[in-house]
Order: structure tokens, then sequence, then C-alpha cells
């Protein structure tokens, strides 16, 4: 009973800290580049409910991290009491038990084994990822994109269980969302740490890096392109947040709402996630 009793005063905020909440900048990473690889994977193939088990599988794997990474000292949330500790274990077994299920429907009859030196890429990224962390937060950002190599990776699979296919194709869906992942970040970051620089000048010594990155993005997506791995509109998705990006650079200073900045940064993902989609429709 002192166990329960224990458990039981643990404050809900301070539990849904440890064992749910993440960043909601990840999960609309993760999110986006599934979903919008799993469209262009049906003009291919019609593994509807491969797509279910793919997305409960990552949305669970995913979820996993945020306990494990209390367990592990990795976190920036901490279990301090032996009670809290408890919940984060129970957690852990209860998401384990949960996503059992779909990864025994995904891999049985040999099916779909391509989804592992996808999953062994992304848990590298991870484990990167958290050794990155490490060091700071100077490396935040790195650590971010390292990150977002492992969050994008949804994008191959998700193609993959859909399509059938563990093609070119998969691994240029995977690309150009991590290059729309990596240049929200940039810019999350820019806002953040730059909210009232006023002058273009100065605006420009503050954002020439982040503007760099965009123009390799564009070369990239046009290669990809050009080589027939992406269809020519594939570039049309990423217009709205170049215009966002520059913009900035010539706008006045304004003051920094975080909130609203992350409400527009989900949106102009979908507006990307749309556009993407919608290119592998128009007739070559």
């Amino acid at each position: 009973m002192s166990a329960v009793s224990g458990i039981s005063d643990v404050h809900p905020s301070r539990a849904r800290n440890l064992i749910i909440l993440g960043e909601q900048f990840e999960w609309s990473i993760l999110l986006v580049s599934l979903v919008t690889s799993a469209c262009v994977g049906f003009l291919r193939g019609n593994g509807l409910s491969q797509f279910i088990q793919f997305l409960t599988t990552a949305i669970a794997l995913f979820w996993l991290r945020i306990p494990l990474g209390v367990l592990l000292g990795s976190s920036t949330m901490r279990a301090h009491i032996a009670e809290e500790r408890k919940i984060v274990w129970q957690a852990t077994f209860i998401i384990l038990l949960f996503v059992a299920l779909p990864v025994y429907l995904l891999f049985r009859n040999g099916r779909n084994y391509g989804l592992l030196s996808i999953g062994a890429i992304a848990g590298t990224a991870f484990a990167t990822q958290a050794c990155v962390k490490l060091f700071g937060r100077k490396m935040r950002m790195p650590a971010q994109m390292i990150g977002a190599i492992g969050l994008t990776s949804t994008a191959a699979g998700a193609y993959y269980v859909v399509s059938g296919r563990l093609d070119s194709l998969a691994f240029a869906l995977w690309a150009v969302n991590f290059c729309f992942a990596c240049d929200q970040i940039h810019y999350v970051q820019l806002r953040l740490r730059n909210p009232m620089v006023a002058g273009h000048r100065n605006r420009f010594s503050r954002g020439w890096a982040f503007l760099v990155r965009v123009i390799l993005m564009v070369v990239a997506v046009a290669s990809l392109s050009l080589g027939s791995y992406l269809p020519l509109f594939a570039a049309i998705a990423f217009i709205p947040i170049v215009a966002r990006g520059v913009v900035w650079v010539f706008q006045k200073p304004e003051t920094l709402d975080v909130q609203w900045l992350g409400l527009t940064e989900m949106l102009y993902a979908i507006t990307f996630g749309v556009l993407l989609i919608a290119s592998f429709y128009v007739p070559r």
C-alpha cells in the first residue's frame, strides 16, 4: 500500500513530463516525414495494414525514448525519488508490451527486413545525439540535427512498408525530409538566439550561415530532381521555408512569441508535406 500511495503522491504534471511529453517539434518532424512518404508509397503499393503497424511502431518507439532518456540520464528530466523512478519503469514496460505486436506483424513471414538497416541507422543517430547532448547547450543544434536523421528515417520506413520497395526513392524521401528538418531546426535556433537584432547588416551577419545552408539545401533537392530521384516539382515544396528565411533578414525586429513560432513552423511542415505529395501526382 505504501508503494501505491507513493506513486499517487507524484504530481500528475510531473508524471507527464517523465513519461509522456516530448518536444512537439520532434513529433512534428517524425509524423510529417512518415505520413508524407506513406502517401507517396501508396502510388506504388497498397500496404495499408502494414502502414498502420509501422505507424504504431514508430510512435511507440519514439515515445519509448522519453522514459528511457530519464532512466539513462540523457534527458533534461530526472526521476529524483523512488516513486518517480517506479513510474518511469512501469511506463517503459507498458510501451514495450504495446510495441511488441505491431513489430511481430511487420516482420512475420520474413517480410520488411529492410527496416532493420533503417532502424540501425536511426538507432546510431539517436545514440550519437545523446552523446553530443552531454557537451551542453552550445551543442544543442548539432544534436538536434543528428537526431533528425533518426526522426526522418520514418520517411524511408513508411514508403518501404507501403510500397514493398527499398529503392532510391525511399532514400530520396529520407533525404528531402532531413533537409527540411535541418532547415527548421536552424531557423528556430536562429530566432531564439537573435530575437531583437535590428538592421539588415546585423541580421545578415547573424544569419549568413543559415542562408548558406538554405542554398545548399536547394542545390541538394534540385540535384535529386535532375537525377530523376524526385519529381521536378518537388523543389516547390521548399519555396515557403526558403521565403520565410530570407524575409527574416529584411523584416523589422519584433518581440519573439515562442508559441506562435512553434505554431507557424508546424504549419510550414504541413504545407511542405502537402506540396511534396502533390509533386508526385503531377504528370511528368
